[in-house]
């Protein structure tokens, strides 16, 4: 599968501003963040960006190159202005498709796995007639992650742990609609994963992963579904060998807070 990773703006185009933070940069991280988690996870993805750096490249440039690489999905990046009151993450696909169509089914798997992890208002699945969906002659998306003017929006954006929970959600939605394969090899041994909470609320879980930082134990919130319903699960560590996991278990429990393991 070839994706072609377009983060808005750069160089002499900052595009949105706001509260200190100038969308371009934003847009590269997130993106640079989405290629990573690929890349390093799954098989059979090409992925090629439209800018890795802070560089001006024109719009016609961007679609120009991801139809000479005949590209199988288009994703363009952004964060969003408006008026400073408005906030949430939306998406768009080229107002002539159906909601039916292949690229819409694309859309659909996507932003309900960005949705699962990015802490926004959910302002919907829209179209719109930008460049990049018109120009562009594969399946293509523009996602727009909140409001850069929005003090609310804006405070989660300065988050690095955001900005990488919003890049997972783009990656999980990508894996998901264009099945792709773990890198993890068929004939593994059992993974042994230490888990310090499982969670109803994401806000829980943060509390959760907070208070195992603060104790020392780097940690991170992982979704799962359960009956219908995602769950958030707090990760301290993860072994291939049990033993190692059966030390972190009591590490963990020795500073007053529960786990377990579970076997990928």
């Amino acid at each position: 599968m070839k994706l072609y990773l377009d983060p808005g703006h750069g160089g002499s185009d900052p595009g949105a501003q706001g509260n200190g933070l100038l969308e371009k940069d934003l847009n590269l991280d997130i993106a640079l963040k989405i290629r990573s988690i690929l890349e390093n996870n799954y098989q059979n993805i090409d992925v090629r960006m439209s800018r890795t750096s802070d560089v001006t490249k024109s719009l016609d440039q961007r679609t120009n190159e991801a139809n000479a690489w005949d590209a199988d999905f288009y994703l363009s990046i952004h964060t969003n202005s408006f008026n400073g009151s408005a906030q949430g993450y939306e998406d768009y696909i080229h107002s002539s498709l159906s909601n039916n169509s292949a690229t819409a089914r694309y859309r659909d798997i996507i932003h309900t796995e960005v949705m699962k992890l990015n802490q926004l208002d959910d302002r919907g699945k829209k179209k719109a007639d930008f460049h990049v969906l018109r120009e562009t002659t594969m399946d293509a998306m523009l996602s727009e992650n909140g409001f850069i003017d929005n003090p609310q929006d804006a405070a989660l954006m300065k988050q690095e742990s955001w900005r990488r929970d919003v890049a997972l959600g783009h990656a999980n939605g990508i894996a998901r609609a264009f099945n792709l394969t773990s890198k993890e090899p068929a004939d593994r041994g059992p993974l042994y994963k230490v888990i310090a909470g499982s969670f109803k609320q994401r806000e829980n879980a943060e509390e959760r992963v907070a208070g195992l930082v603060a104790k020392g134990f780097e940690s991170f919130i992982t979704t799962s579904e359960i009956s219908g319903e995602t769950w958030y699960r707090v990760q301290a560590g993860a072994f291939s060998n049990r033993e190692n996991a059966e030390t972190r278990l009591r590490e963990i429990e020795g500073k007053g807070i529960d786990a377990f393991i579970a076997t990928d």
